[in-house]
């Protein structure tokens, strides 16, 4: 695309860019895998920064959702050239296109990051937690008492799932949320009460841990049934990111071992507030994917 008199060459990211780009991820202590690269690759574009060796050190993903807004994500630089900018060159590369494009942007900043953002324009919407679990908790006989059913995810039932998700969420997802039902099947699962499906819950594989979410329910107990489904086939490390405003999810995720990690703030650039109803969204699927 273009290059400086600092010798960094901008161009799109492709698969021959995965090694490089699972560098910068450990180096960020993210929990990306190279399955989670490729996925956000395959669904959306990234774009690069690499020096004259060809090694990257710079990077961003959009994944477009719709054609109403794109998530940016994965807004990272190698700790050998921060400070040179890169960061917000990236942000001015990737927002640059989203306005050619008619899209606006989203974003899940770390601590760290926000600054950063702020300084080109996005503002804060709502915040969010990412909780870890270092251990299993021991098995136990709890049961649901709500009435509801809770088993995987068949091909009949996404014209619910999609349904329910699309007011959650604020744009139809259906790309990322079949593919995160193949990355973790344990996880893929669903709520029913009688033949309405009231909740579904997603997670996938990562470097780290494996990652549950994006959980959307239309009350506290389906999400607590889907959890402890989960909670019981899918052996941590496990990571959940739950919305400030579901206090009693968080509370529930400290008496099962979890642990608060870090936060995350979600802005937007060229919109007022996030997309979606967080009321019903009560796990984010990552700040990578929204």
């Amino acid at each position: 695309m273009s290059s400086d008199s600092n010798a960094v060459q901008e161009h799109e990211l492709g698969e021959q860019h995965l090694a490089g780009a699972m560098a910068l991820s450990r180096a960020a202590n993210w929990n990306q895998n190279q399955s989670d690269w490729r996925m956000m690759l395959r669904l959306g574009r990234g774009f690069g920064l690499s020096a004259v060796d060809g090694t990257l050190v710079a990077s961003i993903v959009l994944l477009p959702y719709a054609d109403k807004f794109a998530w940016m994500s994965m807004v990272l630089v190698s700790p050998a050239h921060r400070r040179l900018g890169y960061a917000s060159r990236m942000l001015r590369l990737a927002l640059d296109y989203l306005r050619s494009r008619g899209l606006a942007a989203v974003l899940d900043a770390t601590p760290a990051g926000h600054a950063v953002y702020v300084q080109e324009g996005l503002h804060d919407t709502w915040g969010f937690q990412r909780y870890a679990l270092g251990a299993s908790p021991p098995a136990s006989d709890w049961q649901d008492l709500s009435g509801l059913s809770l088993r995987h995810i068949a091909e009949g039932d996404w014209p619910q799932i999609l349904s329910l998700d699309l007011p959650a969420f604020g744009a139809s997802r259906e790309p990322l949320l079949r593919a995160l039902a193949a990355r973790l099947p344990a996880a893929a699962l669903i709520a029913r009460r009688g033949e309405t499906v009231c909740g579904y819950l997603l997670g996938r594989d990562g470097r780290e841990a494996r990652q549950l979410g994006p959980l959307v329910a239309q009350d506290l107990a389906t999400a607590h049934a889907l959890l402890a489904h989960a909670l019981a086939r899918v052996p941590a490390p496990l990571y959940a990111d739950i919305p400030d405003r579901h206090a009693g999810l968080r509370s529930w995720a400290l008496l099962q071992g979890f642990a608060v990690q870090r936060p995350f703030t979600r802005m937007v650039h060229g919109m007022a507030q996030a997309p979606g109803d967080n009321a019903s969204a009560m796990l984010v699927a990552g700040p990578e994917l929204g």
